[in-house]
């Protein structure tokens, strides 16, 4: 009796254990909602869907990496606009009213105070942060790029390398050349005592790129990923990264090349004058050097072909606003496409891999009450008697 007893448990827990496991099983599949828990049950739907897990996870994280790129450009576009704005209200409001203001001490200087003032919000516009770096510092995302003298004559772009410890200083103070003013590229020791910055570091500055992938190109292929950096000297100048480095390319130990070379420093400072805040601080230099002379001839010429650059400086920086647009477009149209991209995938996968939901719910009642069956007979053959205590 003892033998028979002992070999019918056995032969019970086993099978118990074995419904309880097919009720399990189908709890999980109904949780996880896949129709395959190991690579043994179909080894090929289930490592297809690995595959289709993996396509959904990396699309997943570019259309997270997505919003944020997208705030930065954002940021980049609206710093843009501020300045093509700031630019054109200095063109109609001030340096044409700075013409018919010569004879009138107070009036010039209000008119003076307000271009100081529009070229002091373009430079803060430039040192524009999103969450903890600045937008306009091109690699460089920790140093505030820019800072204007009070006077507005020297413009300093600060800037750190990768791979060095300290920032490199650019000043650049804009001079009288004749009837002209021009900013010229200063050398030596900058404010901080330490040496300043040359053509070459701010070719090399300038250059930089912020490729990213974010669906959009092919990886192995850099030039045709999305470039996501704009450095301030690039908007000032209206020059962005590859014209930089298709005109002054750099050898392996950050000199100029190329027949373009020895005119870079030159051209890069006129665009820089040209350039929207440029232009804006010829009309601050100009009323001051009425100040001096009261020549209103030499004003009205000055003042007259200010406008005209004015009107060029406000294509330069209209240029670089649509580029921004165009750019935040693309990355919109990638993520409607990745969008696109995951629910494609979790409808392939579903189809794979995929538990139907009617299907797996009726398996679970029936293990349910298969399960349930199992301990109602346990509990009635499994009944003590005396013979089981008597050895």
């Amino acid at each position: 009796m003892r033998v028979t007893n002992t070999s019918t448990y056995r032969n019970y827990t086993s099978s118990i254990n074995s419904v309880h496991a097919n009720l399990n099983k189908s709890l999980n599949k109904i949780s996880s909602g896949r129709q395959y828990e190991t690579a043994a049950e179909s080894p090929l739907s289930y490592y297809r869907g690995k595959e289709i897990d993996d396509q959904y996870l990396d699309a997943l994280g570019r259309v997270t990496l997505l919003t944020d790129v997208q705030a930065r450009l954002e940021q980049q576009e609206k710093g843009a606009y501020d300045i093509q704005q700031l630019l054109k209200q200095a063109k109609n409001d001030v340096v044409l009213k700075a013409r018919t203001a010569t004879t009138d001490a107070t009036a010039r200087d209000t008119l003076k105070s307000d271009l100081l003032q529009k070229a002091q919000t373009m430079v803060n516009d430039l040192r524009s942060q999103y969450q903890d770096f600045y937008v306009y510092g091109g690699n460089d995302v920790s140093t505030p790029p820019f800072s204007l003298s009070a006077d507005g004559t020297k413009l300093t772009f600060s800037h750190k390398f990768p791979g060095e410890t300290d920032v490199t200083n650019f000043e650049m103070e804009l001079k009288k050349n004749g009837d002209n003013y021009e900013f010229e590229l200063l050398s030596g020791t900058g404010s901080d005592g330490k040496q300043l910055g040359d053509i070459n570091k701010l070719v090399q500055a300038m250059s930089e790129h912020g490729y990213m992938d974010l669906g959009y190109g092919d990886i192995r292929s850099r030039d045709t990923l999305l470039d996501t950096f704009t450095g301030g000297m690039n908007v000032l100048t209206g020059m962005n990264s590859d014209t930089i480095q298709s005109l002054y390319p750099l050898d392996n130990n950050g000199v100029i090349t190329g027949a373009n070379a020895a005119n870079a420093e030159k051209d890069i400072m006129k665009r820089l004058t040209d350039g929207p805040l440029g232009t804006v601080l010829q009309g601050v230099a100009a009323l001051d050097q009425y100040a001096d002379d009261g020549d209103p001839d030499v004003l009205d010429d000055q003042l007259e072909k200010l406008i005209g650059d004015m009107t060029e400086a406000e294509h330069v920086i209209s240029t670089v606003y649509s580029d921004l647009g165009n750019k935040y477009k693309t990355l919109e149209n990638t993520e409607d496409r990745l969008n696109a991209l995951t629910d494609s995938l979790k409808v392939q996968y579903k189809d794979i891999v995929g538990a139907d939901p009617y299907e797996s719910i009726l398996e679970m009642y029936n293990n349910q009450y298969a399960y349930n069956a199992a301990l109602q007979v346990g509990s009635n053959l499994m009944q003590s008697s005396l013979f089981d205590f008597v050895r």
